[in-house]
């Protein structure tokens, strides 16, 4: 379940404290070089190859389609020859029979070309729509794997740049140019050896015109590879500056961000259009050749066949077929370079997606899962330790040193400190958003990465700041908690939690649409209804992150009275700023360059002459 802290890394805004290295903390100069995933050497081919294994017997039978459409189409200029040079001679004899075959001959051809090229597209279509609906669902299911490390420094931008404009570039190959290719290919191979079996001496000089053409072919595809790498990198930037701007659309307008966004989108914007002017000379300075060497190889070899034939040494027909098959042969040329111009940017957007699809989660699922030991139906939730933790993000120092800690079952702990202190790192190894890097983190002595993530997910829930909530109803927001849940209990959750009379006051009540991320309904009562789907899925251990500074005075007494009922019976981690919400508190611990500098109860800490002394007193002074 993406949370709102999550949405707000990834799509560039403002991070919540700690929360790792993300797009702005690499410091990479150049919005292009952050598009860029390592992709194994091998991936791109051995992802298209999964994709079509398992439409293997379709993918046959369209190449048989395809065959037997390319013998019906070629099959013409040999029965233009033998009509020119039998069926006609005979027909001055009075032998009607040659050339009504032949007549016959081309009908069937054509008939038979445009039934087989019909089943062609439609098997082909089937396949290529196959492939892509598959490969979108694997973009989508392996974005919502990967870890929240991953999407803190990858923007939800570029991940929709590769679920749509990479996989339209692959659509655009296999619908449009796959075909052509196949067409070209056979064409070239039906075509040269019936020039062959003609006359070897054409089909040899026609063979021959294509060694200069493959090394145009060749140096098309070098240059243009590097051109599309870069374009699809640069409609990505024009995504992701896009995506940022209107998700962050009430800052752009409160700090009059206008101007300077729209400076960025148009230095953006003019180097995609650079990358495609760039794309279309290379093509043009490909069609111009490829059709320069192609006219030159087909007037050299028909003027050799028209002078064999005056001296006799080639009959007229074959050379009326051999003209035409030229024809054929290098008329596809062009039509072969717009393949290619879809081919390059089809394997530049491949080769994206297989880096991304190559990515593993950095917290990896249990090669043999553990479950946690059976809870009494009345225990008051479950012990939580930290057991010599260490951590520290990718591209940072060390964030918590040497970290030791136990928390009860049952216990509340409010966790206080300075921004950086640490104290979102410590929910986040709690959730197991990140794994630590030396050390364990234990939930009734079983370590975290031990457990399957479904049963983790289970046994601890995380409410963060904003509490996300998804276009949809009041009512499918709370049964994300407990999926199979009736609309009685949700109901019973929310009037526990004191969000039952403003819901029931909504125009439809439970069904009324919350639209994009809640907007429809106020800061408090989208953290009320966090705190219901928190309490329906009935965690042992719920994590608070900052759960009440966004919100007002009468928001947050709400919310502080649901807070203790959701809190009752399990064991509970408030990462607080506000100390209000520490007065519901079994224990403070106050933290500062990650390390624990005060643990203790609230009114023994706050009677000493500590930080959490001075702190309370700064607050209490703030109210008068």
């Amino acid at each position: 379940m993406t949370t709102a802290e999550d949405e707000e890394t990834s799509t560039g805004q403002e991070a919540p404290e700690d929360a790792g290295p993300g797009e702005e903390s690499r410091g990479a100069a150049d919005p292009f070089d952050r598009d860029v995933l390592p992709t194994p050497k091998g991936a791109s081919p051995a992802l298209l190859r999964s994709l079509l294994a398992p439409r293997r017997r379709r993918v046959w039978l369209t190449a048989v389609l395809l065959l037997l459409q390319q013998a019906a189409v070629q099959a013409g200029p040999l029965l233009v020859a033998y009509a020119i040079d039998r069926a006609v001679p005979a027909f001055r004899d009075g032998e009607h029979g040659p050339l009504i075959a032949v007549g016959a001959g081309y009908l069937g051809c054509a008939l038979a070309s445009g039934a087989l090229q019909y089943a062609f597209i439609r098997s082909s279509a089937r396949v290529n729509q196959d492939v892509l609906l598959d490969l979108r669902g694997r973009i989508f299911r392996h974005a919502q794997v990967l870890s929240v490390d991953f999407h803190e420094r990858y923007t939800s931008g570029r991940l929709i740049s590769r679920a749509t404009t990479d996989v339209e570039s692959l659509r655009e190959l296999l619908n449009e140019g796959l075909d052509e290719l196949l067409g070209v290919a056979l064409s070239v191979v039906y075509i040269s050896a019936t020039l062959l079996y003609l006359d070897w001496g054409l089909g040899a000089a026609a063979m021959l015109s294509f060694w200069p053409l493959y090394l145009l072919i060749r140096s098309f595809q070098r240059r243009s590879m590097r051109v599309y790498r870069k374009r699809s990198t640069a409609i990505a930037s024009v995504i992701v500056t896009f995506a940022e701007t209107m998700n962050g659309i009430r800052p752009v307008q409160a700090f009059r961000r206008e101007r300077v966004n729209d400076a960025r989108f148009g230095e953006l914007n003019h180097r995609h259009e650079r990358v495609n002017g760039d794309a279309i000379l290379e093509m043009a300075r490909y069609v111009v050749s490829s059709r320069l060497v192609a006219n030159a190889a087909v007037a050299a070899i028909v003027l050799w066949g028209v002078y064999r034939v005056a001296s006799g040494g080639l009959a007229l027909g074959v050379l009326a077929a051999a003209a035409l098959y030229l024809r054929r042969l290098y008329d596809p040329i062009d039509r072969l370079g717009m393949f290619l111009n879809s081919y390059q940017s089809a394997a530049a957007s491949l080769e994206k997606i297989a880096g991304l699809l190559a990515q593993r989660p950095s917290v990896p699922e249990p090669a043999d899962p553990v479950p946690l030991p059976p809870r009494p139906s009345k225990a008051p939730g479950r012990e939580v330790a930290f057991d010599g933790v260490r951590f520290a993000y990718r591209t940072g120092g060390e964030v918590l040193p040497r970290f030791d800690l136990t928390l009860p079952a049952g216990q509340t702990v409010a966790v206080v400190g300075a921004t950086g202190a640490g104290k979102s790192t410590l929910a986040k190894l709690l959730a197991r958003f990140y794994d630590p890097t030396d050390g364990r983190v234990l939930l009734d002595g079983v370590d975290l990465r031990a457990l399957a993530t479904p049963e983790l997910r289970r046994g601890v829930v995380m409410v963060t700041q904003e509490a996300f909530l998804f276009s949809g109803t009041v009512a499918d927001n709370i049964v994300i908690g407990r999926p199979d849940a009736g609309r009685a209990e949700i109901e019973r959750a929310a009037k526990a939690i004191g969000a039952h009379d403003f819901i029931a006051a909504l125009p439809d009540g439970y069904d009324t649409d919350v639209r994009k991320r809640g907007g429809r309904i106020s800061a408090g009562q989208r953290q009320l209804v966090a705190f219901a789907r928190a309490l329906l899925a009935d965690p042992s251990v719920l994590i608070l992150d900052e759960a009440t500074s966004s919100l007002d005075i009468p928001g947050e007494r709400a919310v502080q009275r649901a807070m203790g009922t959701v809190l009752h019976g399990r064991t509970a981690v408030v990462i607080a700023h506000r100390l209000s919400t520490v007065e519901i508190a079994d224990r403070v611990l106050v933290m500062a360059d990650g390390r624990i500098v005060e643990d203790g109860a609230p009114d023994e800490l706050i009677a000493g002459e500590g930080r959490f002394a001075a702190l309370h007193q700064a607050w209490r002074d703030s109210l008068v």
